[in-house]
């Protein structure tokens, strides 16, 4: 951009030297990561920012940020460097929760989210070279899919019998700051980065009320920093404890799957399982965390128990072992009824807020709202599940289509269906594409 002329342009390559320092040091300390947050790798990181989120308490949206965009980012860069930068309080909301009640969501002012990513950046450079291949959650070139891909590719091939699933009770509220801290300084020795982050950890959250709550635990869901800190904390309270120490006193094969605090662990022998369901609690007491009782059990999981009967849900899909269409016995992955149900709820409502539409419009909507799901489900296996949403979708159109004109009906099934077909409408697939599994075993 023009008037960018003369800023000071951040090189990418310290990035990379920091991961290629990570890599090649494990017990490497980094210091003076703090200058790194300069004006360049803020306008680098505004590029990188979704310009669409909500603003924050100071009500500055992107759109009129942009309009002195050097102006800001030097100003910015240079409250930082003299050490008056100050993090905002959070605006919280709150979202719907499909099985009732309310979630709630931070929402950090625009200048917190763009040194937040920042800094993520900076952490993302040292702690993806820590990061276990067991960690799925919020990583680049990782997502639920290839998490639920690889434990069924694992549970097929490896010799498991039992599953542990585990669920952690208000993770986000309840992640301890002083051992954040703690562990983030295992890796960063730099007094103002630290800082830095415990400012966003302790900063207050503006209710929708006006009442200000001052956190002594947790970091905001909405925070632009939070994914990256989660997985620190639980790198070190699960992933690494999981390899270094429950591992070795298995008698059997054992693994564990991690898409943020959702989690699956799986073992050959039932002793196993046990002793690891008994020392779980505890070990995530020991950092301030807690199980979920109602979302924890343990479940005899083979293919010489197969069937719907048993099987667990993991992100929203349900594995269980069947057999294919040759007879052969295989870990399938269908959609969990409880997330179909919501799915369908959620499509029903849409058709009925927009029947209104005109016809090319509304199939459009009806195609986005379509592929968003398959994207997501579109897994092999998952074929009925598939059809069953598509089919309710298209009935419920069908349905809520007829009755805009009163009681008299638009048009008869076959009508419809030759509309369907003429305008285009996104048929149920398989998105899954061939991919190397990560075995675990």
């Amino acid at each position: 951009m023009p008037d960018a002329v003369g800023l000071e342009h951040h090189e990418p390559t310290s990035l990379w030297g920091i991961a290629k320092r990570a890599l090649a040091c494990k017990d490497h300390r980094f210091q003076d990561l703090y200058r790194l947050l300069d004006a360049g790798l803020l306008l680098e990181s505004w590029d990188d920012l979704n310009k669409n989120a909500a603003s924050g308490v100071d009500r500055v949206t992107a759109e009129a940020y942009e309009q002195e965009l050097i102006a800001n980012i030097r100003d910015l860069a240079e409250r930082l460097k003299r050490k008056r930068y100050r993090a905002k309080r959070v605006r919280r909301c709150y979202i719907p929760k499909e099985s009732g009640g309310e979630r709630p969501l931070g929402i950090p002012a625009l200048e917190d989210k763009l040194v937040q990513l920042a800094c993520a950046k900076i952490l993302n450079a040292i702690y993806e070279q820590d990061f276990l291949p067991v960690s799925y959650g919020y990583r680049p070139g990782r997502g639920a899919k290839d998490a639920v891909r690889d434990l069924g590719f694992n549970l097929q091939y490896g010799r498991f019998g039992h599953v542990v699933e585990a669920d952690i009770k208000g993770f986000f509220d309840t992640l301890d700051h002083e051992r954040l801290l703690e562990m983030l300084s295992l890796r960063i020795d730099d007094r103002a980065f630290l800082d830095l982050i415990r400012q966003w950890l302790k900063a207050g959250i503006l209710d929708t009320d006006g009442t200000i709550l001052h956190p002594v635990t947790g970091t905001p869901q909405g925070g632009v920093v939070s994914p990256i800190l989660a997985n620190v904390y639980l790198h070190h309270v699960l992933d690494r404890w999981f390899e270094d120490a429950v591992k070795p006193r298995c008698g059997g094969q054992a693994i564990l799957i991690r898409y943020a605090d959702d989690y699956v662990c799986a073992f050959q022998y039932r002793r196993d399982a046990e002793r690891f369901y008994r020392v779980m609690p505890k070990r995530l007491e020991k950092f301030g965390l807690e199980v979920a009782p109602e979302k924890t059990r343990i479940l005899r999981f083979s293919r010489f128990h197969p069937g719907l009967r048993r099987r667990f849900a993991f992100l929203g899909f349900e594995l269980y072992w069947n057999r294919d269409r040759r007879g052969e016995l295989r870990v399938m992955k269908r959609t969990a009824r409880k997330k179909l149900q919501q799915a369908k709820r959620r499509m029903k409502d849409w058709i009925r807020a927009n029947r209104h539409l005109p016809g090319r419009q509304f199939i459009q909507g009806l195609n986005r709202k379509l592929v968003g799901h398959y994207n997501y489900f579109g897994l092999r296996s998952n074929q009925q599940a598939l059809g069953s949403f598509y089919s309710f979708s298209i009935a419920c159109a069908f349905k809520w289509l007829n009755r805009r004109g009163g009681k008299r009906r638009s048009f008869n099934w076959g009508q419809f269906k030759e509309a369907l077909k003429k305008l285009g409408v996104a048929l149920p697939r398989i998105v899954e594409k061939q991919r190397e599994h990560v075995a675990f075993v």
